[in-house]
């Protein structure tokens, strides 16, 4: 019953020229669906060049104040694009690219502002900007171009991004490389070894320094021991004077002795006296010339210093004169009578000032000595030595000073007064007291001014031996970086141990600079690169696709199949009429009366069974159905040239795709009539939207991927991915499994569930036909 339907509906279908074309259009139309698509997308995205893009160029450049060089980022963005044939770009104002935007003349514009320039370079300042190209984007002239311009404006940012990055590594790579090259030329060497050179010296003028700053404090201390012995030799004297006093009182043969030796210790005092201002005044002199020949001319201040210690050593006579003196007036004071009281304790008196006498005389020849020494030892002066030289000098003042008013008060009050004794014993018994009181009170102030001389030069040593200790410090710094030095020229020349066993720091700072030279010494303009994109992107296809076209054939074919499976049920008939059932039972050209009304499963009882009926008028659908599904992936495979890996396979979901497809649409029309075709243009629309042929089923809505595995298409479509790149394991076996399986559910509709629905489909036919209209 089958095969005689089917024949019959072969011989209907060939019987005219205008059948067989209407067979040929029904097999080629759905071919020519896809056909056309796929070649009309084959490569959208390689072909943008006709994309109208403005770019528009206000970049007024940058010049900055410590490099007097103009950048203009700007320029070098046109320059840029000029060489780029990614877009079709069109240099223009900035009025005209934003008024082309808007009237649709160039699908986007790029502007670039005034500042730009100067907000890139705000990346060398506190104040950083971000600089920002204005991009303006005509959205409804097309809904893929936006998206195209979007990323051909993301390139030319990229495109300045890593030209910014790259040059400012370029010039600090260079930059590097130059200082390298340089440390290692001749004549950095040599400056290397001046430079050892001067600090070699530095470091012996700082200690040379320090040992000069203690011999000056050496010196101050000697000063203040012979400020010390003259305060004590005029105590004495007043104390002698007092001896005096009582041994004028017991005898006028030892009083007028006493007056001869008082008017030898008057002349004597008055000359030594005279000779310690002169001395102290020699003294200012010889610091003050020692002090400035300091730094300038050493062998100077060598000389003055030696000059200095010769005139403290001619000093040494002023203590003789001072120790004969004072014997003379001992023999005086021994001419006194024994029974005198005062004679022996002012022998006593006389005896300790001699004592003290000798003990200062010493200490000049020490001080000669120091002052010897110390011109052996200068060098050049710094900053503390001549603040020290000043608070010197400044304490020699005042101690001259105490000198002279000793000199004054002793020519005022004390000579007259032994004068006078030489004219009259009793006057000068009469004066004694008043003499002694006077001269106490000179040797009282005399000792307050030489207690604070001595405070203050011991304030003044003080000082300079934190300084001697200051300027030591500072050597063994300046010692401590030549040795620095060194090490790291030695790491520098790779000899990394320095001759003593290679430790570790010189190890490690060898290691250090061998890493330097190796970047400094390669190629800058391929690590700026690098700098600039420091990840770059490793593209490894897996299951590779050769073009957009390709990889979009297998949505644009399985749909063109579906669609032919429409016009086959759009164009042919599904139901049999009685004429073709009595042709096909041998009962001529109708059915019997018995057999009722025309429609499904009438010739039953004649052994045409609802089954033989639709198997019997599907097998043409199915034929045509698969002829089309063999010329559409024939000529994608042969024609348009997609990629096809395993070209049967490829074939081979044609064909399953047709006979599915072509059975679903069957049945929705054989069963529901005019409403099944709607029905299956309802789900062609369903599937083109929820398949992931274009977009993936991950990006649409939750209810499109909830559809996902229910909508013959996305099998059909992974099935179709599968043969022409290559197959993961079984997916493509399953993905024919699963398209296979769609065709129970049709095939209960359209033979099980079909006989209950024969009356709704009569009954809603009868009234679309009482309409009139459809």
């Amino acid at each position: 019953m089958i095969w005689g339907i089917f024949k019959r509906d072969m011989c209907h279908a060939t019987r005219n020229v205008i059948a067989v074309i209407v067979s040929m259009g029904l097999v080629v139309v759905p071919a020519l669906y896809a056909w056309f698509n796929i070649a009309a997308s084959w490569d959208p995205y390689g072909n943008t060049k006709a994309l109208k893009v403005a770019v528009a160029n206000n970049d007024k450049g940058y010049k900055s104040d410590l490099i007097p060089v103009r950048v203009n980022v700007g320029e070098t963005i046109i320059s840029t694009l000029h060489a780029n044939d990614q877009l079709d770009w069109q240099f223009v104002k900035s009025d005209k690219a934003i008024d082309g935007v808007k009237s649709g003349e160039y699908y986007a514009a790029i502007v670039i502002p005034k500042g730009f320039s100067a907000d890139m370079m705000t990346l060398f300042s506190p104040d950083i900007k971000h600089a920002q190209l204005k991009y303006y984007l005509n959205e409804k002239i097309n809904p893929i171009a936006p998206h195209i311009t979007d990323q051909g404006a993301t390139t030319v940012v990229n495109t300045i991004d890593k030209t910014f990055a790259k040059t400012i590594a370029q010039v600090g790579l260079d930059l590097a490389s130059s200082t390298l090259h340089y440390s290692q030329s001749p004549q950095m060497a040599e400056y290397m070894r001046n430079l050892n050179g001067n600090l070699t010296t530095m470091a012996d003028t700082l200690s040379g320094a320090s040992q000069q700053v203690t011999s000056y404090s050496q010196l101050l201390g000697s000063a203040n021991d012979i400020v010390d012995s003259t305060g004590k030799l005029l105590a004495s004297a007043t104390k002698a004077g007092k001896q005096a006093q009582n041994a004028l009182k017991q005898g006028k043969s030892g009083a007028t002795s006493l007056t001869s030796a008082g008017a030898n210790v008057t002349s004597s005092v008055n000359t030594a006296l005279d000779q310690v201002s002169g001395a102290f005044d020699q003294v200012a002199a010889k610091v003050n010339k020692a002090f400035d020949a300091i730094g300038k001319d050493s062998d100077t201040a060598a000389s003055q210093l030696a000059t200095l210690s010769e005139q403290i050593s001619s000093g040494e006579s002023l203590y003789d004169t001072y120790i004969t003196s004072l014997n003379h007036m001992r023999e005086s004071v021994e001419q006194l009578p024994d029974s005198d009281s005062a004679k022996q304790a002012l022998l006593e008196a006389i005896d300790r000032e001699i004592t003290l006498l000798e003990a200062a005389k010493g200490d000049s020849q020490k001080l000669a000595q120091q002052l010897k020494d110390a011109s052996t030892q200068v060098t050049q002066d710094t900053a503390a030595a001549e603040r020290s030289r000043k608070e010197i000098l400044n304490r020699i003042t005042s101690a001259k000073q105490s000198i002279s008013n000793v000199r004054d008060d002793y020519a005022t009050n004390v000579k007259p007064k032994i004068d006078a004794l030489a004219s009259t014993v009793s006057t000068l018994i009469s004066q004694t007291d008043s003499m002694i009181t006077q001269l106490s009170g000179t040797a009282d102030g005399l000792d307050d001014v030489t207690g604070d001389v001595g405070t203050n030069v011991t304030s003044i040593r003080s000082t300079l031996g934190a300084i001697a200790k200051k300027l030591d410090s500072s050597a063994a710094t300046v010692k401590e970086l030549i040795t620095k030095l060194e090490t790291g020229g030695n790491a520098g020349d790779g000899n990394s141990d320095g001759g003593n066993g290679g430790n570790d720091a010189s190890s490690s700072d060898s290691g250090e600079s061998d890493e330097l030279r190796a970047l400094a010494t390669a190629n800058a303009s391929t690590l700026s690169t690098l700098i600039s994109a420091p990840v770059a992107l490793h593209r490894v296809s897996v299951y590779p696709i050769a073009n957009y076209g390709s990889a979009m054939a297998p949505f644009y074919t399985i749909l063109s199949i579906w669609v032919g499976a429409i016009i086959l049920c759009a164009m042919l008939k599904v139901t049999i009429s009685d004429r073709e059932k009595a042709h096909v039972l041998g009962l001529g050209d109708t059915l019997p009366r018995i057999a009722g009304p025309s429609g499904p499963g009438n010739a039953s009882r004649w052994g045409l069974r609802l089954d033989h009926e639709y198997f019997g008028r599907y097998a043409i659908f199915a034929l045509l159905a698969l002829l089309q599904g063999t010329l559409v992936c024939l000529g994608d495979t042969y024609f348009l040239g997609v990629q096809a890996n395993h070209a049967l396979q490829f074939l081979a979901v044609g064909w399953l795709a047709a006979l599915v497809f072509s059975n679903i649409v069957y049945t929705l029309t054989v069963s529901f009539g005019d409403i099944g075709k709607a029905v299956a243009v309802v789900l062609l629309v369903m599937q083109v939207a929820g398949s992931g042929g274009t977009f993936p089923i991950e990006t649409l809505p939750k209810f499109f991927q909830m559809l996902y595995p229910f909508l013959p298409f996305p099998h059909a479509i992974d099935a179709m991915h599968a043969a022409m790149a290559g197959s993961y394991g079984n997916e493509y076996l399953l993905d024919m499994v699963y398209l296979a399986l769609f065709l129970i559910p049709s095939l209960l509709l359209g033979l099980v569930l079909r006989k209950p629905v024969i009356r709704l489909n009569n009954w809603v036919s009868r009234n679309l036909e009482s309409t009139k209209v459809m």
